[in-house]
């Protein structure tokens, strides 16, 4: 770890030392700034930690000493500079992990209606709005990108973009199956039926990041459909893409122009590609290693909000929350706060920092 941080501080001081040589070169000098802030961080705690190894290093040698005074004051010194050590050393691995580039990009998420019929479509409304509000709490925005409704204000599917700082770090570890146990609303005789719905989570991606040809995909025009199949518009608007190679379908019809909804298909598409494509990598550096908490498999149930009990657990961190009603007001901190801690544990045990 000390030899990384060496190259780090060395770096740090050619990039001081650069930026005065830098000039007019604005663009150079932008960079320059941008990759400091980032070490910058690295190297004031790597200098507290040396201070901190230098004071105990003082202290204990002080231990030695003949004087009672002295011997108790270094005693008490060693026992406060210990785990102070312990915690910057701590905190400096998991800053020398590698970055996952998408982690301070917008997200796509897409909420998809799984087993239980229009129940199942309730609580992918439920979910959305539970997104919605963690977005809101965070002072991001949500814009839909496309969204299939049912007649009593649910979703059999709906895929939307959150806009912030951070947005991806934070809700990568979404994805996949979430179950909900609860008394539905057309339910007469009080039963507790247990439905599903599925979380993708995907980086938002730049076109010049991922080309598509225009050969590879097809698209469709048609015109859009509300809430119980009626039309809307008289004009075809609504756009349906296909990507020829692996088949893939994504629909927009939300906008009122057919440009705006193949704008919003055609970035949909570019996320699910290039999260396929970054899977691959993933794979091919760590074959047991997966780029989300658990395999990030849509089969795979990772969380269920159990509404006769109020409670909500995570099953690949077995985690529960008995404030059902804060969660699904959008309180998901509890668990993205120890997914995160989980997956930052891993990659230490796998990188060996």
């Amino acid at each position: 770890m000390l030899e990384k941080i060496a190259g780090i501080e060395e770096r740090f001081e050619e990039i001081n030392r650069l930026l005065m040589e830098v000039g007019n070169d604005y663009q150079r000098a932008t960079e320059l700034s941008i990759e400091r802030a980032e070490l910058e961080p690295i190297v004031t705690k790597s200098k507290n930690y040396r201070q901190a190894l230098n004071e105990l290093e003082e202290a204990k040698i002080l231990l030695e000493s003949d004087d009672p005074e002295l011997k108790e004051l270094a005693d008490t010194e060693v026992d406060e500079l210990e785990p102070k050590i312990n915690r910057l050393e701590e905190e400096l691995r998991a800053m020398l992990l590698p970055k996952d580039p998408r982690d301070r990009r917008n997200v796509i998420m897409e909420i998809r209606a799984g087993t239980g019929g229009d129940e199942a479509a309730l609580f992918a409304a439920d979910l959305f709005r539970m997104y919605n509000r963690y977005a809101e709490r965070q002072g991001w925005e949500v814009e839909i990108l496309s969204a299939n409704e049912i007649g009593i204000g649910g979703f059999k599917e709906i895929a939307f973009l959150i806009k912030g700082k951070g947005a991806y770090s934070r809700l990568k570890f979404e994805s996949g199956v979430h179950r909900v146990q609860r008394v539905p609303v057309t339910e007469s005789q009080g039963r507790i039926h247990t439905s599903a719905a599925t979380v993708a989570v995907l980086a938002e991606v730049d076109e010049v990041e991922i080309h598509i040809p225009e050969d590879d995909i097809r698209m469709d025009v048609y015109k859009s459909a509300g809430a119980g199949g009626q039309s809307v518009q008289k004009n075809a608007t609504a756009v349906r893409i296909t990507h020829l190679p692996t088949s893939m379908v994504v629909q927009c019809q939300d906008e009122r122009s057919q440009l705006q909804n193949r704008q919003r298909a055609m970035s949909i598409l570019r996320a699910r590609l290039y999260e396929i494509e970054a899977q691959k990598r993933q794979q091919e550096i760590d074959e047991t290693r997966r780029s989300q908490v658990g395999t990030g498999e849509r089969s795979e149930k990772i969380r269920t909000y159990n509404y006769p009990q109020s409670r909500v657990t995570d099953h690949r961190i077995n985690v529960s929350s008995y404030n059902l009603s804060s969660v699904m007001d959008g309180e998901i901190d509890e668990f993205i706060d120890e997914l995160a801690t989980r997956d930052e544990a891993e990659r230490l045990a796998t990188v060996g920092i």
